[in-house]
């Protein structure tokens, strides 16, 4: 399938995909770009993955142990849960389409703007959709106006924190919505691909955590995550789905055998047992999110609070120029963000912008201050 939304669309409908960009635009194909519309970890991978990767490449003679035991172990005793709530995943696009393959052929609800493979999954497995807004600019999500939104749903979708708007709902809202969505029969999907990207902004490690310890409580709740943003291993394709064990073998019976590489399944442990990777990500991610959401909010940008490791941002009315037209001037002077043409509801009027390290995102400040500037000048869009 084209990675744009339609042949004559210059939108690629993922991040991290220059080349269409530059072409559209009239630029070389080897113009210099610094790339901030990918959400991945700015301090990853791990500096000892390389080597080691690199001692596990006779493995690759063999296949995988086709019940990854190893690796499952691993990631319920990081979430405190056991191995038959755990089914490993090719990245965690494989499992929002299995979450979709069991509800083949019914209704689903999905928030917008959010994510959106789960739309594509849900009309692969033929699902009806019905979408439910967020309001903007703050994109607030309202559960008791979701959960009246509910009736004759069969699964909902949920990003948390959302991409791309890096809001995070809270326990207590989660909570109310699993009481009401278990007494009407509607599984809870949600999405957990940033939730270690949240750290300590909050204060409140309850309201950043996963939400993994429900998992006991309710049945109907379904867990996605996604091991290749935190750690910066997009190539590699690292994922998995935590659910009760009887929906974790019924989601197994959709996934090819040998869904994930040797590679990628040995990886899970030694990575989820560095916790001062974790810690040293979670901090700087805390300390940088924080600087930069005031340095753009000082450009007069309007910026959304964000709780992830990416920012959605727009220009403001007094500054006379457009989303799209800022998209351009950055993508020149050799800034390439992520538009949101394809993120239903925003419609182009917003750019996400994801965290680097901090030099690369001090030039991104004084680049997006030139052009607003000039365009000031100017007084033209």
């Amino acid at each position: 399938m084209s990675q744009f939304m339609s042949p004559s669309s210059p939108w690629p409908a993922h991040g991290g995909q220059a080349e269409a960009l530059l072409a559209h635009f009239g630029l070389p194909a080897d113009h210099r770009l610094e790339d901030f519309s990918a959400n991945l970890n700015p301090l990853g991978p791990p500096a000892w993955v390389s080597d080691w990767l690199a001692k596990q490449l006779a493995g690759l003679e063999r296949y995988p142990a086709p019940d990854y035991a190893a690796a499952r172990q691993a990631i319920a005793t990081h979430h405190q849960l056991q191995p038959e709530h755990v089914l490993l995943t090719n990245g965690g696009a494989e499992a929002i389409f299995l979450a979709a393959a069991l509800h083949a052929g019914k209704r689903a609800a999905v928030i917008t703007p959010s994510f959106g493979e789960y739309a594509r999954a849900c009309r692969a497995h033929g699902l009806s959709i019905s979408e439910i807004a967020l309001p903007a600019p703050h994109f607030t999500l309202d559960v008791d106006a979701l959960m009246a939104g509910l009736n004759d749903i069969d699964v909902l979708f949920l990003c948390r924190p959302n991409n791309p708007t890096a809001t995070l709902i809270d326990i207590s809202a989660i909570e109310d919505l699993m009481n009401y969505t278990a007494a009407i029969g509607c599984r809870v999907v949600v999405d957990e691909a940033f939730i270690d990207m949240v750290g300590e902004t909050l204060g409140e490690t309850s309201q950043a955590s996963s939400l993994a310890p429900l998992l006991v409580r309710y049945p109907h709740l379904m867990l996605l995550h996604s091991m290749t943003k935190f750690y910066t291993l997009p190539g590699l394709r690292l994922g998995y789905l935590l659910a009760d064990a009887a929906t974790v073998q019924a989601a197994q019976a959709h996934q090819p055998p040998w869904s994930v590489n040797h590679l990628a399944a040995e990886l899970v442990a030694p990575l989820l047992a560095d916790d001062a990777f974790a810690r040293r990500t979670q901090r700087w991610l805390a300390s940088e999110r924080s600087r930069m959401a005031q340095a753009l909010a000082q450009l007069g940008l309007e910026v959304v609070p964000s709780q992830a490791c990416f920012f959605l941002i727009r220009p403001s009315a007094a500054q006379t120029i457009t989303s799209d037209a800022l998209f351009e001037q950055l993508l020149r002077r050799g800034i390439l963000v992520r538009h949101t043409h394809n993120f239903a509801g925003l419609n182009g009027d917003w750019l996400r912008v994801a965290l680097r390290d901090t030099a690369a995102n001090r030039r991104l400040i004084s680049v997006l201050k030139h052009v607003l500037e000039n365009v000031l000048k100017k007084g033209t869009a």
